[in-house]
Formats: C-alpha cells, structure tokens, sequence
C-alpha cells in the first residue's frame, strides 16, 4: 500500500514539474515561475503531512526521491560556489572602471557591511530580550543533545583558540587546500586569495601591461564560462525550489516549531526590522525603496528558497547594475558580501543566542557592558563567514566561545534551523546589495541600468 501511494505521489511530483516546463517555455518570468514554486511547494508539503504524517514512511520516501532534484539542485549550487566568488573577485579587477581608488571602494563595502552587521546585533539582542528568550526554558530531546556533542566535536579547534588566532585562521596558509572547502574559513581564505591575485594584477598593468591584458582576457574567459554553468543551474531553480520547500514543509516537526515557536517569531520579527533599516539605509541613498523591493525580489526570493548566498552572485550582481550600481562595484559587494556582515548569519542570529544562553551562564543579559560585547564581538567575528551552509552555526560558534558561553546549547534550534536560515539568508543577500548601493553613492557613480540576469533564465 506505501507503494502505491509513493508512485502516486511521485506522479503528481512530476506533473508538477512538467508544469514548470511549460511555463519555461511559454516564457513566463523567471521570479514569477519561482514565488510559483515556493508556493507550490509549501502547499504539497502540507498536504504530504496532513495526509501522511511528517513521521510516515510514504512521506519520508516521497521527499526522498524529491531530495534527487531538491537536494541535487543545492550540491550544484554548492559546485559552482567558490570557483563563482573566486572568478567574480578578481574579474572585479580586471575589469575595474571606477573613478574613484579601490581602498576607497573596499573601505565603504567594507565598513557597510560591518556597521550593518553591529546594526543587526543590537536588533537581535532586542528581539532576544523582548521575547523574553532564555535557554533554560527549552527542553533538549535526544536529536539536540546529539546536535550539541556534534558542535562541540565539529568547531573544537576554532572554539579553543584565542580571538587572535581565529582571525589568522582566517587568512589562505594553503589557498589550493581552501578551494576545496577543506575549513570552516575556506570562503573567506578564498576571498582573501583572490584579492591578492587582484591587486598583484593592478600592479602589473602599470608596468607590464601588455601581460596584464593576456591575463586580463583569459579572467574573461573563464568569468563567461563559470557564468554559463550558473546560468544553466539557476534554471534549474523552479524545479529545486519547488523539491526543496515540499520535503522541508513535508519532514517539519510541529510540535517542535510549536516549541520554539517564541524564537522563530523573534527571528522573523528581527529579520523583518532589519530589512526595514535597509530599506531606510537605501532612501537615504536617493534610490526608492519601492524600487529596490521589486527590483531585488527574484534574487531575494531565490536566497530565500535555496539558502545560498553564494549562488545568489549572479543574480545579486545584476540587481544592483539595474539599480544603478556600476559592475565593478556590484562584484566586490557581492563577492565580499558572502564573508562579511552577513545581517543575517553572523548579525541577528549569534546576537539572540547569546542573549538567550546567557543566563544558563550565569551572566545578566540586560549588562549594557555584556550587549556592548556581545556587540563589538558580532561585528569583528562576521568576517570570514561562509555563504554556503552552515555559515550561521560558524559565526554562532565563533562567538559563543569568546564570549565563553557554551557552544552546545545551540544545538536546541536544531528541529527550525532550517525554517529561520531561509529569511536569514534573503537577509544576508540583501545587505550586499545595500553595500553596493552606499558605496556607489558614496564615490558618486550610482547611475541606472536595466538588463537583468533574470530576464535571461
């Protein structure tokens, strides 16, 4: 009988996505065939769980077989992730025409991205505390007592370490080990490569530019073909949207949402507030929050549903050119972005966890001298997060153990992680493009462009 009802819902699986064919090829909108998806997706997830039960073994094989596309679609993402911010970086060299030096671009991207970040803190320490969060008040079952031993196991050799060392952990000893994706750091090892590879290449065009321009076309090369297999994944999204948002719906455990309801509201009513503060932050701009909300739905729709900020470059990149961000600065944006000040990952998120555990530690979490801490530590350890994955748990991590709060109880969220990580990480995609924005109208090239990446896919 579960055989029955798996090829059953296979079937309608796959009329569904045949749906989603046609409607790529009757050339509907790319972020219209995404919300569509996302839509779609949540609707049948909820209706494997009503019929089923999250705990079915028809459910469990059903998302299963969808986990070929869902979680196919993110392995690719994850592929094409540090070759992406590697190539994007340095083409934002090779290709730089700005009028202004690139300290001064990377200072403003830079110091946005960081005060954006402390911003984020302070708003989560205020969603922690008005929610009343304490740790204490959450029951570990057996999965989060097993997610805390594996944090502990996991983040060991980064939690021992002295606030100096992690940030030399940071820093590329073996960049060829990075690109792997060996380290918790590789990401920002990655960047940080890939800068140097940048200005070594400057250097060169002011004496050797002959050279430089071999080099500078070969970058080119390999740029278009990089952004041809993002391409070609990202069409892939409808169908990835749709797998990944069925089994996450589908496999939720209500009761634990029901839980820790308190902290998912927090999280989204933390989220929400800071992207009002970009919104505020854009206005001053001179650019229309209006216009940025529907210029930068499809790629904060596509962060939204895959939970990748690095495979959300492309479309990031091409929201601010149609926002009038000159390219040059767009890349840097978006490729620092991913490693910087995610509001999201390393802001809100670490900022309520140590709100939240710090009673089970003994400390008072209405210290102004605390929240400061907690503050300053947020913004310095955002550095070196990663955009794929897990770069929420690094940040967490990192900050837990400076502080010296126990890194195990995070392991409570385990059972939502994914359900908050999703408007996290629109967030963190959002607060790039916010960079790009100030920084083009902090070096006076903030123009208006209107070729867009989605209107290609």
């Amino acid at each position: 009988m579960d055989t029955t009802f798996l090829v059953i819902n296979l079937i309608v699986a796959a009329l569904i996505i045949f749906l989603f064919m046609f409607l790529q090829r009757r050339h509907v909108s790319f972020s219209k065939r995404v919300s569509l998806a996302l839509g779609v997706g949540i609707v049948a997830g909820f209706v494997l769980q009503f019929i089923y039960g999250a705990a079915s073994d028809v459910t469990k094989q059903t998302t299963d077989w969808l986990g070929i596309i869902g979680g196919g679609y993110v392995k690719l993402l994850q592929m094409i992730a540090i070759p992406l911010i590697f190539i994007s970086i340095v083409t934002a060299f090779t290709r730089l025409q700005l009028k202004t030096n690139i300290a001064k671009v990377g200072m403003w991207i830079i110091g946005t991205l960081v005060i954006t970040a402390a911003i984020a803190a302070f708003v989560g320490i205020g969603a922690a505390l008005l929610f009343h969060l304490d740790a204490n008040n959450i029951s570990q079952g057996a999965t989060e007592a097993a997610r805390a031993t594996e944090l502990q196991d996991k983040f060991a050799g980064i939690s021992d370490l002295t606030f100096p060392q992690k940030i030399v952990e940071l820093l590329p000893a073996n960049p060829f080990l990075d690109f792997t994706g060996a380290r918790a750091t590789s990401t920002v090892a990655v960047v940080i490569f890939a800068a140097f590879i940048g200005a070594a290449f400057l250097g060169v065009q002011r004496k050797q530019p002959d050279e430089a321009a071999v080099f500078a076309k070969g970058v080119d090369a390999v740029y278009a073909i990089v952004l041809r297999i993002v391409k070609l994944i990202l069409r892939l999204t409808p169908y990835g949207v749709f797998a990944i948002m069925t089994s996450t719906v589908a496999l939720s455990d209500t009761s634990a949402i029901l839980k820790l309801g308190n902290f998912v509201i927090a999280s989204y009513a933390a989220l929400i507030a800071m992207f009002i503060i970009h919104l505020v932050i854009v206005g001053f701009t001179g650019t229309s929050p209006v216009t940025y909300i529907k210029k930068a739905l499809p790629v904060l729709t596509f962060a939204f549903t895959s939970r990748t900020s690095a495979g959300a470059i492309p479309l990031n990149i091409d929201t601010q050119k149609k926002l009038g961000v000159p390219e040059g600065i767009a890349n840097f944006a978006a490729s620092f972005g991913l490693s910087i000040g995610q509001n999201g990952c390393a802001g809100i998120y670490p900022a309520m966890l140590a709100i939240m555990i710090a009673p089970a530690a003994g400390i008072d979490p209405l210290s102004w001298k605390f929240i400061l801490t907690v503050v300053l530590v947020v913004a310095i350890s955002s550095f070196g997060v990663a955009g794929v994955g897990g770069g929420a748990t690094f940040a967490a991590i990192i900050v837990l153990s400076t502080l010296n709060l126990p890194i195990g109880l995070a392991g409570v969220l385990i059972s939502i992680e994914p359900l908050i990580d999703m408007g996290r990480t629109a967030l963190n995609v959002s607060d790039s493009m916010v960079a790009g924005i100030v920084t083009s109208k902090a070096t006076g090239e903030l123009k208006h462009e209107e070729q867009t990446l989605a209107e290609e896919i």
